[in-house]
């Protein structure tokens, strides 16, 4: 029998002034572009886990205001060999915004695992191609709708 693995994955989206926060990241040796947001752990919500990802990655607290999209097709991970599934809430931080923003891509102080840093793109000048992953492109596209 061939067991199906499941990566559940959610994301927040936040936007603000006519445009959505991503974050640049290098991980596993590659620089990658994607909104915030990671893994389901055992046990959580999905609701539960966006806010504690955006707790993790902002060191903030952040409230949904909506469901913004889920996957609806199929979408292999990148990763391993598991079925991606993410699920992509409108989010906002309960106070200002307060990590350090930039204003280009993977203006990291230093480039190394894990390295991390946030910046605003305007929804006029987002472009799939700014992601990295399939699903990303694909909000993207949802978003350029607004």
């Amino acid at each position: 029998m061939n067991l199906v693995r499941f990566n559940i994955r959610a994301y927040g989206l936040y936007l603000k002034d006519d445009a959505v926060l991503v974050t640049d990241e290098f991980r596993m040796g590659m620089r990658m572009t994607k909104f915030p947001g990671g893994g389901l752990e055992f046990g959580e919500g999905l609701a539960d886990c966006v806010i504690r990802e955006c707790m993790e990655e902002f060191g903030q607290s952040f409230r949904i205001l909506s469901h913004f999209y889920t996957t609806d097709f199929f979408q292999a991970s990148a990763f391993d060999n598991s079925q991606l599934i993410s699920v992509y809430y409108l989010v906002q931080p309960e106070n200002e915004l307060l990590c350090k923003l930039t204003t280009k891509p993977f203006q990291f102080d230093v480039e190394s695992e894990g390295a991390q840093c946030f910046r605003f793109i305007s929804l006029d000048e987002l472009d799939e191609e700014h992601l990295t992953f399939p699903v990303d492109k694909h909000v993207v596209r949802l978003l350029k709708k607004l």
